[in-house]
């Protein structure tokens, strides 16, 4: 079991990279993951961008045994378990608790629309028992601008008196600073952590006593963003928070998945890179010429992205 101490600040929902069949492409994947590691970013796979709802159960479980397999250390690994269909969030999360993963980040099931607190209690609830294994750490997965479930303070609050411990934080993704401040203060005394859903909102996290960002761009810009979430008492942290933000508003005018993907392409050299599933669509000459431009002039770089390509 990881220790607070151990746990990253800063993690990434791992891009998957896909063959020209749109089947996942493990040598990419394996490669990607060993990069972040190596800067220090914890793996948040099948996360939003990892096109997590688009994989299937059987594929998820295959990429998770894959970065066990290459050694990848477990500590490092936070899978999103969470699914509309509640035995399947139960299978997946119990194969990660069993993998040895510090935590799993849950979604709420998104399909019903305004489902009550009392559903979604039921839900989590059922899952962390159906899972019947004390080393299961839960991150809620609070981002309703996608799922359009949201997960109030109160069903965190009944949730952590039920279950202290096992629901250990939350990914707060809503876009909302004054949710994500009222969770930190309402939660964090009592060793919830709170992760904030986005770079954009990280110096201002970490100052009210959360512990750092579960990010998109952390696939394709990490080390500035560990560097911050290290740093953050420094007296040049609120420089590098505008740097992050500049960085995440180029990538921002584009399809979020896509365009991350064009740039690992671009600063690879592996074209194969650029591919999404269905119904995603790759950026077209348009876009990557734009997108490259823009980062260009905003003094983006990738070291070490040449060793993402599949050769």
């Amino acid at each position: 079991m990881s220790t607070q101490a151990s746990i990253p600040g800063v993690f990434s929902p791992v891009l998957t990279p896909f063959d020209a069949a749109y089947r996942p492409a493990l040598g990419r994947y394996v490669k990607h993951c060993r990069w972040l590691r190596e800067q220090s970013v914890g793996l948040a796979i099948f996360g939003t961008n990892s096109e997590a709802n688009s994989l299937a159960l059987s594929e998820k479980r295959s990429l998770l045994d894959a970065l066990l397999e290459a050694g990848v250390e477990p500590s490092a690994l936070m899978p999103g378990t969470g699914a509309c269909a509640l035995p399947d969030a139960i299978e997946l999360t119990r194969h990660a608790v069993r993998s040895g993963s510090m935590g799993v980040l849950v979604l709420p099931p998104f399909y019903y629309k305004g489902v009550s607190d009392e559903g979604l209690f039921r839900y989590y609830a059922e899952l962390i028992e159906g899972v019947g294994d004390d080393r299961l750490r839960m991150y809620l997965y609070h981002i309703p601008p996608v799922s359009q479930v949201p997960l109030s303070l109160d069903l965190i609050d009944r949730l952590l008196d039920r279950y202290p411990g096992q629901v250990a934080g939350v990914k707060d993704s809503g876009g909302d600073w004054n949710n994500t401040a009222a969770m930190i203060e309402r939660f964090a005394p009592r060793g919830f952590r709170v992760y904030a859903g986005s770079e954009a909102f990280l110096l201002q996290t970490l100052r009210a006593g959360g512990v750092g960002c579960i990010t998109a761009t952390g696939n394709v810009n990490p080390g500035p963003i560990v560097a911050l979430q290290q740093r953050w008492q420094e007296a040049d942290a609120d420089a590098r928070q505008a740097g992050l933000n500049a960085t995440r508003n180029v990538f921002g005018k584009f399809p979020m998945i896509p365009a991350m993907k064009a740039a690992i392409a671009w600063k690879s050299g592996d074209p194969a890179w650029a591919t999404v599933r269905p119904p995603l669509v790759e950026l077209n000459a348009e876009q990557r010429t734009a997108l490259q431009a823009a980062l260009d002039d905003n003094g983006f770089d990738m070291p070490g992205a040449e060793t993402l390509a599949d050769n």
